[in-house]
């Protein structure tokens, strides 16, 4: 199939002699083979283009960045605008986690590059203030201010977040080529590119709402939720519900990519998940820097996979943020604590994704055996 746009003259002879000069009378056979070989040559080009495409096709996994690799974005301060240069590594899951974390919808259009049908998504028609972020990882892509009307059905924006968030690639899939929009930090497909959108940049972003979050702008919210990984969530948890403000804690398994987790499951170290505590806390009472401070005193974080005497990737360090403030002020955090150490922080930081409850058993531990818990606690 050719390039959109472009012609293929197929020039027919039309004179009986000329055609004798090809075929002699009744030769059946010679026409049949070059037939043969006209439908052979049309078949060859169809491949050769198919080929072609397939190679600038962005579903095509040679374009991906190697696993850990760093990148530079823009995250959101706390007025909503984007905030200086920072250095963050690439996010990859297993196809597994990633089937966890989305819903099917939003897995067909980010992980294989799907679309949605137009006017049917969620934020096409959203004319709410606020921010739109990756679905799969929290990275700030667009703000409402920069969205329009396109009339096409799908959500349109002229300008992204920042232009180190996103991704873009030569798409030639479908016998069109086109420029393709990711996120820069996981490589969820967004969508593409075009330049035909209004002043001052002349572009339309054209964006699946499966790909995307929205946090309308507002008052910060009357609660806030985080999650801690710092070794066994029992000393943890009894750390964080002692603080003046909190409104909830829980403990359970988030991180993995398994669904529903026992923790029988988890301290197999086949599901990959982290023993943390679910954090409910009034951000008006008590700021997150508080419970930062809190969460960097309960473990060491310069230990990967273990603390004191418990091993595994469940007794992780790790902080799962469900706002993007949260991310900007949990990593403005961790470079404050790698200052005062001598071995490098491990904590992983990421979008929170599903979590699951712990056992009863587990829950308020320290509560119920008269303050008897795992040993935390960590000296600088």
């Amino acid at each position: 199939m050719p390039p959109s746009g472009s012609k293929i003259n197929f020039a027919t002879r039309k004179s009986k002699k000329s055609c004798k000069v090809l075929l002699r009378p009744n030769d059946k056979q010679g026409e049949s083979q070059i037939m043969k070989t006209i439908l052979l040559l049309t078949f060859l080009a169809i491949l050769l283009y198919a080929g072609y495409g397939l190679a600038s096709d962005p579903t095509n996994k040679k374009h991906s960045l190697p696993e850990g690799v760093e990148i530079t974005v823009r995250l959101m301060k706390p007025d909503g605008s984007p905030g200086e240069p920072t250095i963050v590594s690439r996010i990859a899951k297993s196809d597994e986690a990633w089937r966890i974390m989305l819903t099917p919808e939003q897995y067909r259009v980010t992980r294989n590059h799907g679309t949605e049908s137009p006017f049917c998504g969620v934020f096409h028609d959203n004319h709410k203030n606020g921010v739109y972020s990756c679905i799969g990882c929290g990275l700030p892509l667009f703000r409402s201010a920069d969205k329009f009307d396109s009339g096409t059905g799908w959500p349109s924006f002229f300008q992204p977040f920042a232009n180190e968030n996103i991704g873009i690639r030569r798409d030639a899939s479908f016998g069109m080529v086109r420029d393709e929009i990711h996120c820069a930090r996981c490589e969820s497909h967004l969508g593409h590119v075009f330049n035909d959108g209004p002043a001052p940049t002349g572009q339309r972003h054209c964006v699946n709402s499966a790909s995307l979050s929205f946090e309308e702008s507002a008052a910060l919210p009357k609660s806030e939720t985080i999650y801690f990984g710092a070794g066994c969530f029992w000393g943890v948890e009894a750390a964080f519900s002692k603080i003046p403000g909190i409104l909830s804690t829980n403990v359970g398994y988030a991180g993995g990519h398994t669904k529903n987790p026992t923790y029988r499951d988890v301290c197999s170290h086949t599901t990959g998940h982290a023993e943390v505590v679910r954090v409910e806390y009034d951000s008006a009472t008590v700021p997150l820097a508080k419970l930062l401070d809190t969460f960097w005193a309960a473990h060491d974080p310069t230990l990967l996979n273990r603390q004191g005497p418990d091993i595994g990737d469940n007794y992780r360090s790790a902080i799962y943020f469900t706002r993007p403030e949260q991310e900007t002020e949990v990593r403005s955090s961790l470079a404050e604590q790698q200052n005062k150490l001598r071995r490098p922080v491990v904590t992983e930081i990421a979008l929170a994704g599903p979590y699951t409850p712990a056992e009863e058993y587990h829950q308020k531990y320290a509560e119920k055996h008269g303050g008897a818990a795992c040993g935390f606690g960590f000296t600088h």
